[in-house]
């Protein structure tokens, strides 16, 4: 492999694995596609396996053994047809593809139980109950998610979707551990790099650093009153005349995210993501006790656990938001149009500003800075960015205010912005000092190809591999075959 075509690799998997990489992946035994905001490290293999057409399988059968792990003629089936439902494109997508990659998942696995790595129940739980609850959500009801998956209950396919997710998870962890030692030193960085001929170097996209001062229209005291009010008198509905949670929440809840389900949020745990006020309102309740109001940064909510199974619980809520007068709305925008006007005339940075005036707590102390929320740093690629954000931005000078804007959060409420670019980066070509932290993570990624290679050939040449007479012909890109 000449560097040109290394390099074009090694980029391809920073920004974005190829479709057939990525596709390939994803998918696991039973159809089911693994979330792709997943914390894993995902590395290429030395080459593609081959699309060579496949030309006779058996309707059902065994087509390969790893270990203690079996794949099926049908996983490959169940594979194909989740791609197909998603709405990729699976013409260029071989039998060979698929099997390779499953058999890869069922290496990490199997040697993840060797090395003893744990990946909790509990955690395979709640990711469990949150893919119910979409497929649920995308299919209608739970008998349409049995019937697509060709179950005959509920509690066959939630079995046999524990242990497909149980494996990915096992696989995962195999893959971060293969490779979390793996680190490269200056030297090496400066040696990957001056390898790459000067015409194969990359070329890295437009990228702008964005800071943002916000003001959010001022909540009165009377309006918080009179939503916790409204809240007390759904919570007495329910609590003195036994109405029901669910039906609240399908009414009146404002959380787009749960309202439709009743206001369910299952499998919560004490680390979940969610608000703190969330989070600690709900594990001082017995089952079935509906809390007070009480307030957290996205309104105001009452709480009740619907059912608490060890250190989790499935919770409902219901969310309603403070009615914002338009006299209020007219100030927050009076006030961010004096100070866009300070920071234009200069009687004011716009760093000063932000820490004085913006409402948003996260940014305000770093002069409005935003972070990246994909690579941790303060960089945004123009291609790759939030759209509405783009907008905004794509053709601001460094160090120029954009006009005021509105915009609104995922509960409907309305906040005035406006952005300054801090600092842009145009199109060019890599340069080693100036783009030293990107290189470094090409350099870095290169490694980890490597060390997962070596890896592969050494667990598969010490762990029972049997392929079906129908894929000995496939060219898999590790030895599977053992030839």
């Amino acid at each position: 492999m000449n560097s040109g075509t290394l390099l074009t690799a090694i980029f391809l998997l920073i920004t974005t694995l190829s479709s057939v990489a990525q596709e390939v992946v994803t998918v696991d035994s039973t159809g089911v596609v693994k979330n792709k905001a997943e914390d894993s490290v995902m590395v290429a293999v030395k080459k593609a396996d081959s699309i060579k057409p496949f030309k006779r399988y058996k309707a059902e059968g065994v087509s390969a053994v790893v270990g203690e792990y079996v794949i099926l003629d049908s996983d490959i089936d169940k594979s194909y047809l989740e791609m197909k439902q998603q709405g990729l494109d699976i013409k260029n997508i071989s039998r060979c593809q698929l099997v390779g990659k499953l058999m890869e998942d069922k290496l990490y696995a199997h040697h993840a139980k060797i090395d003893s790595v744990i990946v909790s129940d509990a955690q395979i739980n709640q990711q469990l109950s949150q893919q119910m609850d979409y497929m649920i959500s995308e299919l209608g009801s739970e008998e349409k998610v049995v019937e697509y998956y060709r179950k005959d209950n509920i509690a066959q396919l939630r079995q046999e979707l524990f242990e497909v997710n149980k494996t990915i998870q096992l696989a995962s962890e195999m893959q971060r551990k293969v490779v979390e030692d793996v680190e490269v030193t200056p030297e090496e960085v400066r040696e990957f790099f001056f390898s790459i001929p000067e015409e194969d170097r990359p070329v890295f996209g437009a990228e702008v650093e964005v800071a943002q001062i916000v003001i959010e229209p001022e909540v009165t005291e009377k309006a918080r009153q009179d939503v916790i009010d409204r809240l007390n008198e759904i919570r007495r509905d329910i609590v003195e005349n036994g109405a029901s949670f669910a039906t609240k929440a399908v009414l009146y809840s404002k959380d787009p995210g749960s309202s439709s389900k009743g206001g369910l949020y299952k499998g919560i745990q004490k680390k979940s993501p969610l608000a703190k006020e969330f989070i600690e309102t709900a594990f001082s309740l017995q089952e079935g006790e509906v809390s007070e109001p009480f307030e957290t940064e996205f309104g105001f909510h009452i709480l009740m656990v619907d059912k608490v199974k060890g250190q989790e619980l499935d919770v409902r809520h219901i969310l309603l938001l403070p009615d914002v007068a338009q006299a209020t709305i007219d100030k927050a925008r009076a006030k961010i149009d004096s100070v866009r006007t300070k920071v234009v005339s200069g009687e004011l940075s716009f760093e000063d500003a932000a820490m004085k005036y913006s409402d948003e707590k996260e940014t305000r102390f770093s002069g409005g800075q935003l972070v990246n929320p994909v690579s941790g740093d303060t960089r945004f690629e123009l291609t790759k960015m939030d759209p509405a954000l783009s907008a905004q931005v794509y053709n601001l000078k460094a160090n120029e205010v954009s006009k005021v804007y509105s915009d609104r959060d995922r509960t409907g409420k309305t906040k005035f912005k406006f952005l300054t670019v801090t600092r842009r980066y145009e199109e060019h070509t890599a340069e080693f000092s100036k783009d030293y932290e990107k290189i470094k993570e090409l350099a870095l990624k290169q490694k980890q190809v490597k060390t997962i290679e070596e890896w592969q050939d050494e667990k598969i040449s010490e762990t029972y591999v049997k392929v079906n007479e129908d894929y000995q012909d496939c060219e898999f890109s590790s030895d599977w075959v053992k030839k």
